[in-house]
């Protein structure tokens, strides 16, 4: 049975939907999820791995742009769910006419949106390495890292966006497929991009491997490019054959109407802004870190690698929340979508608490794999365990931040993140990493972990996101 045909059974059933039918739909529209940010990860640790053989400084020039980047992520991501809520929303109602409207129309919209975020990254690009104090040789790879980022950011918004719609009609599986691919290419294109031609024995026999020698700049490419052939992917999966979304025999305007606009910045600008706050505190941490030199730098960079194999799995089984209760409140079951809400949350709380007890054992060993340099290993080591600890809180946080997503409630977790973010961590960081060096950013890390895991679960319990009849009247 499809994933999707399950759900609408879920949805249209009138008598009482037992709890583990309930955690049946959850995993199935979960797992490919998970399984995708797993197979992701993997790569970025091999994709880490090969730029670790270049030295602590080529490694130390990509974490220290690295919060940056994510901040554009976040500015991309809120633009796509900005309108891929709306269509959950349609897609739980039946109506796929409007369900494709506003997909259309989010084509144009995420298009300008793409753009102006392109300008204005290459515009910075030249001056962030010195606007986060950083020791002059990161300076020419960390711009030109940040630069090529920049340049492939309306493919990044669009595979974002396409991935987005394709999740919350109900397809898990599709994108998750795509992105396993999009990661394996990763690893193929840095292969020959990072590294000069070389020669390598395999088997007894040496083998000449052409290569362009881009080092740092070619981990980018080698990125961007996957990304490329991923949004080529999601373009063909839900502009032609989706049943639900595709437009080649749909008709209708492309230049987005004002109730369909206004719906998604009442969704995406609040996320947007939250996540640009969160991002700028990031900055702040890692100019914060700088001044402790190469060696602290990237085994910062190799620990929230690492660490990523522990929360990427709530990101997974967050975004199924967002379709779960985003096509249960378009399905006015309002029931289902609180039900939802807590089983999603409870279960990504599981999976991550398994994930990080795992790697509290298993850290010295990815360490030795990611890079050879000792100083960076037992470092890496160190701060890594320290915040291992909160992962069952932070998976509260992340999954209960997609339910509420599926709502449209963004403006209060927002607040929430900020609060928790600026009023915990950044303060908690700068008199803790005078005193204790890096160990202490990572203490104040693990802190605000905790607290916000908290207040999330407050908010959830709460319900007040359940009683908005239209997205934008959650207070």
């Amino acid at each position: 049975m499809e994933q999707k045909n399950e759900l609408e059974l879920l949805l249209n059933k009138t008598d009482e939907i037992r709890l583990d039918e309930k955690v049946n739909v959850v995993f199935h529209l979960s797992l490919p999820g998970i399984l995708a940010q797993i197979s992701e990860i993997v790569m970025q640790y091999i994709d880490a791995a090969m730029v670790g053989v270049l030295g602590a400084t080529a490694s130390a020039s990509i974490g220290l742009v690295a919060s940056t980047t994510w901040l554009f992520f976040g500015l991309i991501s809120a633009c796509s769910i900005g309108y891929s809520v709306q269509v959950a929303h349609a897609i739980g109602a039946g109506d796929y006419t409007k369900a494709k409207a506003i997909f259309r129309q989010s084509i144009v919209s995420c298009l300008v949106m793409s753009l102006i975020y392109l300008f204005i990254g290459t515009i910075i690009a030249p001056h962030l390495p010195m606007w986060l104090k950083a020791d002059q040789t990161l300076w020419k790879d960390a711009t030109g890292y940040f630069m090529l980022f920049c340049l492939f950011i309306p493919v990044r918004q669009f595979s974002s966006l396409f991935q987005g719609m394709l999740q919350c009609s109900g397809d898990m599986k599709t994108p998750s497929i795509l992105i396993a691919v999009s990661c394996f290419l990763d690893v193929i294109f840095n292969f020959f991009l990072i590294f000069p031609t070389r020669v390598i024995h395999l088997f007894g026999t040496s083998l000449t491997v052409y290569g362009a020698g881009l080092g740092v700049l070619g981990a980018q490419l080698g990125t961007s490019l996957s990304i490329l052939v991923n949004m080529l992917g999601l373009f063909y999966f839900t502009v032609i054959k989706s049943d639900k979304l595709s437009l080649l025999m749909s008709k209708g305007r492309w230049i987005p109407e004002s109730e369909v606009i206004e719906k998604a910045v009442r969704i995406a600008v609040p996320m947007g802004l939250e996540q640009a706050a969160l991002t700028l505190a990031q900055i702040v941490s890692t100019r914060i870190i700088a001044p402790l030199g190469t060696i602290a730098i990237a085994a910062h960079s190799f620990a929230i690698t690492a660490e990523s194999i522990c929360y990427m799995p709530g990101f997974g089984t967050g975004a199924a929340a967002t379709t779960l209760v985003g096509q249960s409140i378009g399905a006015k079951r309002l029931d289902l979508a609180k039900s939802f809400a807590w089983v999603a949350t409870f279960f990504g709380i599981t999976v991550m608490t398994l994930t990080a007890i795992l790697m509290y054992f298993l850290c010295p060993y990815v360490f030795q794999f990611l890079t050879p340099v000792e100083e960076v290993q037992k470092l890496g080591v160190t701060i890594l365990r320290i915040e291992l600890f909160a992962e069952p809180l932070f998976a509260a946080s992340i999954v209960s931040t997609g339910a509420l997503r599926g709502a449209g409630d963004t403006f209060i977790p927002g607040i929430l993140n900020l609060i928790s973010i600026w009023g915990v961590r950044i303060p908690l960081s700068y008199f803790l990493t005078k005193t204790m060096g890096l160990p202490g950013a990572w203490y104040a890390m693990a802190i605000e972990i905790c607290i916000r895991g908290v207040l999330f679960l407050i908010r959830l319990k709460r319900e007040n996101w359940l009683k908005g009849n239209t997205i934008g009247d959650i207070a």
